[in-house]
């Protein structure tokens, strides 16, 4: 399994995506229409997360955190591994806080394109 269908799968993204789409043998498309979607508040999912979490996280600014926060590995590896999968530029791949920007930016875009729902100002 991909490392950001993981990401849907903790926050129950993937479960109600599923239960959608009965081909199983296909990848979730971030094109899927709007309707076959159902809605999961992320928000409130991770600032329960959070909230119960001995440590201090900033999911909201912070990729390693978010992976963190829903007990995925957020080594470099991983990251560098989930940033290829999503289509990082090469030379945001090259800096590390680059890609972190960018990978935390993208995975919050990519939740709200899965039925995800996320403010607009993480968004921007």
């Amino acid at each position: 399994m991909s490392l950001f269908n993981s990401i849907l799968e903790k926050l129950g993204i993937r479960k109600a995506a599923a239960a959608e789409a009965p081909d199983a043998g296909q990848p979730a498309s971030s094109s899927a229409p709007a309707a076959a979607i159902a809605v999961v508040d992320v928000v409130t999912k991770l600032e329960g997360l959070a909230a119960s979490s001995a440590e201090k996280l900033n999911w909201k600014v912070s990729i390693v955190d978010l992976l963190k926060l829903l007990g995925l590995d957020s080594s470099l590896t991983a990251r560098k591994e989930l940033a290829t999968e999503l289509g990082c530029p090469a030379e945001a791949m090259a800096d590390s806080a680059q890609m972190n920007v960018w990978l935390h930016k993208t995975v919050l875009q990519k939740l709200a394109q899965n039925g995800g729902n996320i403010p607009q100002e993480l968004l921007n």
